[in-house]
């Protein structure tokens, strides 16, 4: 047994984690949502997916300053050491490890389930469910349930015994997912300017039953899930090569395509179907009008595959969660987690932890969000709700970038992290202006889980 990783990922590789982590199945329905928070204005759609995009520039473009200089495991957990303690890492290292990651992974692996079970029924109306999907079974049924666990043992285990091969499909995932995209992006501008259906959506907005109270921040609210999760890309900066030039390349890179596809994917929906078809149907019908119902039909295929590799670089933050912790000598059994396996060499005890965690929150989230079993102050959006407090760690970090880095000129000691801790707290007033009361239902939690954190710090045995 060794406690290092090996060098085995590449810059495309990297960007393709960055671009595959983000673009998963937000861009598809969360279109859908803003539309209707928007009360059918596309072109304030348009900016929230714009500010949306720029927030996550702005903190990528400080945690690139960052990956330059300091590198060891977990990205972001090295940075947080560097600027300001081992604890406030540990900290930061264990809300990802037991919540951050765990949330958005078993989410994905839902998606991934539902989307199937959708292309399934679509291509055979007739296919068994024990609730039929007109009632809601591809994403409540006990098909979509034991899909969902399938997903998530199925990505623990590319990601656990062979880790080269899960950074393949992370590769040949993004470029699959890319494609209904980029072809609705194109035919959708095309065909809306040939038409004046694209026109016409600028102009006119629907007619919506209720918009929400500052939809532009609620609407960015929403843009926020489809853009999340580039942070696990800095998760594997101890595997890969010439991480210090590397990462910071794929990290801005990829954020750069992200804004670009989303943006003119948005765009491209809107030239393909009206504000009112896009908001009453979501975007397959722009799919269907554009290239027919068998293509229409695909895109979900393409989005249960696009769902499954963001799944499968989520996994990928998860599996080393708990061994980030374990190398400084921190968390519960240290000693467990911190060993790579000789053969695979993989952290598969911190992979184990890291699955675990994502059965836990995905109990949580049927009781709580799909089957409503719980209700009052256990409800709250798991897969939204957690960028609050990871916005708020960020900002500290950023702060304390600008007074350590004194070599650093201006723009990278000041401006670029000033921009970003900004950007952290308008996405922390838009998350809190857009979800209310259920803001303080998920504090609460995330506040036992973090005194559960401390109780399993064990000081003693941390390296001084």
């Amino acid at each position: 047994m060794s406690n290092k990783f090996e060098r085995r990922y590449g810059l495309f590789t990297a960007i393709c984690l960055v671009v595959g982590i983000v673009i998963g199945s937000g861009v598809f329905f969360k279109a859908q949502e803003i539309l209707e928070k928007t009360g059918g204005n596309m072109p304030l759609g348009i900016v929230a997916w714009i500010i949306g995009g720029m927030v996550m520039l702005s903190c990528i473009l400080a945690f690139s300053l960052m990956a330059q200089k300091y590198e060891k495991v977990n990205g972001v957990v090295d940075y947080a050491e560097a600027t300001l303690g081992k604890s406030y890492a540990y900290l930061i290292g264990w809300f990802m490890n037991t919540f951050y990651y765990p949330t958005l992974t078993m989410a994905l692996a839902w998606l991934s389930a539902r989307y199937t079970l959708v292309f399934i029924t679509s291509v055979n109306p007739d296919f068994p469910l024990l609730i039929p999907a007109s009632e809601g079974g591809c994403f409540l049924g006990p098909e979509c349930m034991v899909l969902t666990l399938l997903f998530l043992v199925l990505a623990f285990s590319v990601n656990a015994l062979s880790p080269k091969v899960a950074g393949k499909l992370q590769v040949s995932t993004t470029i699959i997912k890319l494609f209904p995209l980029a072809l609705m992006a194109v035919g959708g501008i095309i065909y809306g300017m040939a038409s004046g259906g694209l026109a016409h959506n600028f102009t006119t907005p629907a007619s919506v039953h209720e918009v929400v109270k500052n939809p532009l921040l609620a609407s960015v609210c929403s843009s926020a899930f489809a853009y999340e999760g580039w942070i696990i890309a800095t998760s594997i900066n101890a595997e890969l090569k010439n991480s210090k030039r590397n990462l910071p390349i794929a990290l801005i890179s990829g954020c750069i395509i992200i804004i670009c596809v989303y943006v003119l994917y948005f765009i491209g929906v809107a030239g393909g179907a009206t504000n009112q078809e896009l908001i009453d149907f979501g975007a397959t019908v722009a799919f269907t009008n554009l290239f027919g119902n068998v293509l229409g039909n695909i895109l979900n295929l393409f989005i249960a595959i696009s769902c499954i590799g963001t799944l499968n670089g989520l996994m990928l933050g998860c599996s080393r969660g708990a061994y980030s912790l374990a190398v400084r000598n921190e968390g519960p059994s240290p000693h467990v987690f911190k060993t790579i396996d000789e053969n695979t060499n993989m952290a598969t005890n911190s992979s184990v932890f890291g699955l675990v965690c994502c059965a836990v929150w995905f109990v949580y989230f049927y009781l709580s969000n799909l089957s409503r079993t719980w209700s009052g102050f256990l409800v709250f959006d798991p897969t939204e709700l957690p960028i609050l407090t990871m916005y708020a760690f960020y900002i500290p970090i950023f702060i304390s970038w600008s007074f350590k880095a004194k070599e650093e000129n201006v723009l990278r000691r000041f401006i670029i992290p000033i921009l970003a801790a900004a950007a952290s707290a308008f996405m922390i007033y838009a998350t809190v202006l857009a979800h209310g009361i259920a803001c303080i239902w998920y504090l609460i939690v995330f506040i036992v889980f973090m005194l559960l954190g401390v109780f399993l710090k064990n000081p003693r045995r941390s390296e001084k």
